[in-house]
């Protein structure tokens, strides 16, 4: 599943792909730190959505993990949110009964210059982390779904708040070689081109273009890739260098085949 991803460009870039773009919140990126965010750290990023009152387009600041709108106490959910980070495209329309259908129609975007992931190469006992990024498009936005809560707080007092989850599906020719092992294998996020990113939030979707977006598959050959130095790990890498650039292993790691 999309655990780990970097999201690197100034914020303004996400106001030339969207000029009417609102700011709910006052932005600022930490672009060292967001070299690499773990989604299990539940924190808050940038999410484009759909205002339901002018209709327009707003970003603001959300927390990754979905908090479902019924919970009152985030301590007595805390244990299920890991469950939260990722939605799985087959059930948003097709499962009645799962959180995702019931909120299908909050629809948002996170921008993100890349995701990372990890592999199962024969010989290492530690999987080969990954970089994964869209050739033609530097920074893409990844389709999601945001929920909103009321959540009492330590003083007995509710506050507002909102979270959002990244929609995953089955992996593609190139991403089913690198999520190759795991519970969650053979799983990627759910990639889009500019244009449909754009129509997953502004647009009305019927059900069948809802669904044409959902089985939407990036054509391998549009991904770029390479190894990375571990990521899960406070210790700085050996050579210096960002968590996103390219790192050799000194082991024969098996190629990507296209």
């Amino acid at each position: 599943m999309c655990y780990d991803i970097s999201f690197t460009v100034d914020v303004r870039q996400m106001s030339d792909d969207f000029p009417e773009l609102i700011f709910d919140d006052q932005i600022k990126m930490n672009l060292e730190a967001s070299m690499h965010i773990l989604g299990h750290a539940y924190g808050l990023h940038p999410i484009i959505y759909k205002n339901k009152d002018d209709q327009r387009l707003h970003c603001r600041l959300m927390e990754w993990g979905c908090i479902p709108f019924y919970v009152k106490e985030l301590k007595v959910f805390q244990k299920q949110r890991a469950s939260m980070l990722n939605a799985r495209s087959e059930r948003i329309l097709s499962d009645a009964g799962s959180y995702w259908n019931k909120i299908r129609n909050r629809r948002c975007l996170m921008p993100v210059t890349g995701f990372y992931e990890h592999r199962q190469v024969k010989g290492l006992t530690k999987k080969v982390p990954y970089f994964i990024q869209l050739k033609n498009q530097p920074a893409f936005y990844l389709p999601g779904l945001y929920s909103v809560s009321q959540l009492t707080d330590e003083h007995g007092e509710l506050h507002e708040t909102w979270s959002f989850t990244i929609i995953t599906r089955a992996a593609n020719k190139v991403m089913e070689q690198i999520h190759n092992a795991g519970e969650n294998s053979n799983r990627m996020p759910l990639m889009l081109p500019f244009n449909l990113s754009k129509k997953w939030v502004v647009e009305d979707l019927s059900q069948e273009d809802y669904q044409a977006i959902l089985d939407f598959e990036m054509p391998a050959e549009t991904l770029e890739f390479k190894t990375v130095y571990t990521i899960r790990s406070a210790k700085a890498r050996p050579d210096g260098k960002a968590k996103n650039e390219e790192w050799d292993w000194g082991v024969k790691v098996p190629e990507i085949v296209i």
